[in-house]
């Protein structure tokens, strides 16, 4: 049984930061492309960042790009996103989602996703 499990959610202030990691197990980690996506309350869920199975490319939403990493280690079967520079716009609960495509972006194919970590920015 597939399983995405993440973490490292919870409160902080404006300008603040967080790391989130999503552990998996059920499946050959490696071989996934893996990407997270947020939800606001009221808002469709949206893509955030992606990451093919090697690392060798990334893609970002625009309105985190240069506040946000995604990285991955493989032997460690999780994918982490770093989150830095916090708004309250950036409220939401994520998700991780894997890729049996190696899907690494908004338009990408994701097969299996996590049950979500709520992230809050104060202001």
């Amino acid at each position: 049984q597939v399983q995405l499990v993440e973490s490292g959610g919870g409160l902080v202030q404006a300008g603040g930061s967080l790391r989130l990691s999503c552990t998996t197990s059920g499946l050959r980690f490696s071989n996934y492309g893996m990407g997270w996506f947020r939800q606001a309350p009221g808002e469709e869920r949206g893509f955030v960042a992606g990451v093919t199975w090697r690392s060798d490319r990334e893609h970002y939403v625009n309105s985190v790009k240069g506040r946000f990493t995604i990285s991955r280690d493989n032997a460690k079967n999780t994918v982490y996103l770093q989150m830095n520079s916090l708004s309250p716009e950036d409220t939401a609960v994520y998700y991780c989602a894997a890729s049996r495509n190696n899907g690494y972006t908004p338009s990408s194919e994701y097969n299996y996703w996590g049950q979500g970590t709520q992230v809050t920015v104060s202001s």
